[in-house]
């Protein structure tokens, strides 16, 4: 797969996972919700390295993902969001690894702290990349 056509990949795989949060959060399966969400910013932020001519690492951390383009992009709104969402990330981050070994349940208000997470980190991302 070239790289663009990987990029469009991750980013239709990106939008796929949002939507099936959206219905989870309607159905209030709240767990696979946070599963999904992380999994819609994970591969955004994948796609948008890939935008900025980086590969990017095999890893499961959005935290380290955002840091990436930071590194690439010095644009101090990317270093804020790693500031100012850094619990809620590491709350994403979680929910990858719980999703898989641990069992964890996630109140609905968790669940939109975490969705509004991902929307301003994805929507500060596309703004400062282009």
């Amino acid at each position: 797969m070239v790289r663009h056509e990987e990029y469009e990949y991750l980013l239709e795989r990106s939008r796929r996972f949002y939507e099936t949060a959206l219905l989870q959060i309607d159905r209030e399966f709240y767990d696979l919700a946070a599963f999904s969400l992380e999994q819609s910013l994970q591969l955004y932020l994948k796609a948008c390295l890939l935008k900025l001519g980086a590969d990017y690492p095999r890893t499961h951390s959005v935290r380290r993902l955002l840091e990436l383009i930071y590194e690439i992009t010095k644009h101090n709104s990317v270093k804020k969001l790693l500031n100012k969402f850094s619990v809620e990330l590491g709350s994403l981050e979680d929910a990858y690894i719980t999703s898989r070994y641990v069992s964890r349940s996630y109140s609905l208000e968790e669940i939109k702290r975490l969705k509004e997470t991902v929307d301003g980190v994805i929507n500060i991302v596309r703004e400062t990349i282009g």
